[in-house]
């Protein structure tokens, strides 16, 4: 069993209040006020928390928690600045996920793909928290090195994880770039050796994943071993799981065929068997998803030491609202916001059999397809995002709430955190998602992999969601195995699989785009602000540099269609 010591650093050093050592962490890209104050690094408790800061870049939102304020990204609203919110709105609100009817902070250019460089307050953030990121990243690179360890006294306490701090790191860092490699495209580029008064050098594209490869690959060795690792911090599957991913999308991102690349990494992932599938496919989304198995890298929640409006907590309550909590056990009473829901694209998804929602079976144990976790049961409520007048509007009644997040544990109960804020740690990266990059890469080409193969990765997915053979539980329906014969298995098969499983984990607007499916010949409800969708211009498939980052560098070049 995974030990949750990292996350109680995360809670206790960087959750509701930080000391004033960490306070003076507030550095923003671009800025020249990166450095640290020398107390930070004066203990091993110092060096513990600027690498927590590290990760919890990607998790809070500010040094006070939930929304208290002193946010960590200047003049930007607190709760839609967290990092997984920021991407639900790029990733899955301007696909045929979701939909959000809010126009704030250029959410309604984002639903409708019609944002420009100076319109969405939710892409510049994106932006600048992955640069804040890699800020905290090149940080702790210049001051973790054996001549300031020895020189401070702390090398024989913390010379042995040297070593590994610096490939977290790196990782970290190599994460953010391959992130900003899919949103954004060539970008600047800044590492540990950029100076505060340096301005930065836009890379390529391919610069720019190159470099994230080459990092990723070089930290091999100094990350910890599979399974090795405190719970909440990477070690080497998370790399090799990043390269596979970074290779399927070779080809879309940099015009580069990398599918063999993507399978041998993809099957590192499986085949090493620290992160095996979870037996059941709803424990992933739950309050106690620190003990699934399948998790390779979390970012950590508490909902009492670790608040924000972001994060699971988004998830949870802007999927549901106060009446869903009358007919099952949300987690969060009646706090939801109710203004996230389904796309008929996603419902259809699925067998109709298996979306109705049935309020004695509030688990959808008698379902076939598990997956499935949609609220149909609320008063007048119908599948169509529109309302008689063919109209979004924002009631609950238009469209089906998506409730595979739930902020209780597997036996249905509060977690001890309580239910003002989530404690469901998100799976940012886990193994049911290098099951479908082999199959996929197989199906494009790859060598050293079988039709076969392929066929054998999708069925273990699909009798896991259905929990068949031997995924069988007593109570739970099985007697449907889920399995689909090798003639079936397709591209386009691929891609509805992935939005099955993987609905709402921060892909499918990438996963769109490298199917050729994102800007044209396939519509959605409300893309291109239509109610049944239309085509828009290919420059879409990135975003664009944000506006305010010229006058910090005039010399950058902005994506072509934002000009």
């Amino acid at each position: 069993m995974k030990k949750n010591i990292f996350k109680t650093i995360i809670v206790a050093v960087l959750g509701c209040m930080l000391t004033s050592c960490f306070g003076d962490l507030d550095t923003m890209p671009l800025d020249d006020n990166q450095l640290v104050s020398e107390r930070v690094y004066s203990t091993v408790d110092g060096y513990n928390g600027v690498l927590a800061k590290c990760y919890s870049s990607l998790i809070l939102t500010g040094q006070k928690g939930g929304d208290g304020g002193d946010g960590d990204l200047e003049g930007a609203n607190e709760g839609y600045s967290g990092y997984v919110r920021l991407m639900f709105y790029l990733q899955e609100l301007c696909t045929d996920d979701f939909i959000m009817p809010s126009s704030s902070n250029g959410l309604r250019k984002c639903l409708n793909l019609q944002w420009d460089a100076s319109n969405a307050s939710v892409i510049r953030w994106t932006y600048q928290r992955l640069y804040m990121s890699i800020a905290y990243c090149n940080e702790i690179l210049r001051e973790c090195t054996e001549s300031k360890l020895r020189s401070r006294g702390l090398w024989d306490q913390l010379g042995s994880e040297c070593a590994s701090y610096r490939a977290e790191a790196r990782f970290i860092r190599a994460y953010d770039y391959a992130t900003l490699c899919d949103l954004f495209g060539g970008v600047p580029y800044i590492d540990e050796n950029t100076g505060v008064k340096d301005v930065p050098e836009q890379w390529t594209r391919k610069q720019i994943f190159d470099f994230a490869e080459s990092e990723l690959k070089a930290i091999d060795s100094d990350l910890k071993a599979p399974g090795a690792n405190v719970y909440g911090r990477v070690d080497r599957v998370a790399a090799w799981f990043l390269l596979s991913r970074m290779y399927l999308n070779a080809e879309s991102w940099i015009g580069e065929n990398r599918y063999t690349d993507a399978l041998t990494y993809a099957k590192k992932v499986i085949n090493d068997g620290h992160y095996p599938l979870a037996g059941d496919y709803r424990t992933i989304f739950l309050a106690d998803n620190d003990k699934c198995s399948e998790i390779i890298w979390p970012l950590v929640q508490d909902g009492q030491h670790a608040q924000s409006s972001a994060g699971t907590n988004f998830y949870v309550k802007a999927f549901v609202n106060g009446p869903m909590n009358e007919l099952y056990q949300t987690g969060v009473g009646s706090r939801g916001w109710g203004n996230v829901r389904a796309k008929t694209t996603l419902v259809d998804a699925f067998d109709a059999d298996d979306v109705a929602f049935n309020t004695s079976d509030t688990w959808g144990n008698q379902k076939k397809d598990k997956r499935a976790q949609f609220m149909t049961a609320l008063d007048n409520q119908t599948k169509n995002t529109w309302d008689d007048n063919q109209a979004m509007t924002s009631t609950f009644t238009c469209g089906y709430g998506y409730i595979k997040w739930r902020n209780v544990t597997k036996d249905d109960q509060i977690p001890a955190q309580g239910d003002a804020y989530s404690s469901i740690d998100f799976p940012l990266f886990r193994t049911g998602e290098a099951y479908l990059i082999a199959a996929e890469a197989i199906l494009r080409g790859a060598q050293g992999g079988t039709k076969a193969e392929a066929l054998a990765y999708v069925n273990e997915i699909r009798e896991r969601a259905y929990m068949s053979g031997k995924y069988a539980k007593v109570g739970v329906r099985s007697d449907v195995s889920g399995d689909i014969a090798e003639s079936e298995l397709t591209l386009d098969f691929i891609l509805a699989e992935r939005q099955r499983e993987l609905a709402s984990e921060l892909v499918r607007r990438t996963d769109l785009i490298r199917f050729g499916k994102f800007t044209k010949g396939y519509n959605w409800d409300w893309k291109n602000a239509e109610r049944l969708g239309s085509d828009v211009d290919d420059h879409y498939k990135l975003f664009p540099i944000p506006q305010t980052e010229f006058s910090n560098n005039p010399g950058l070049k902005q994506n072509q269609g934002y000009n």
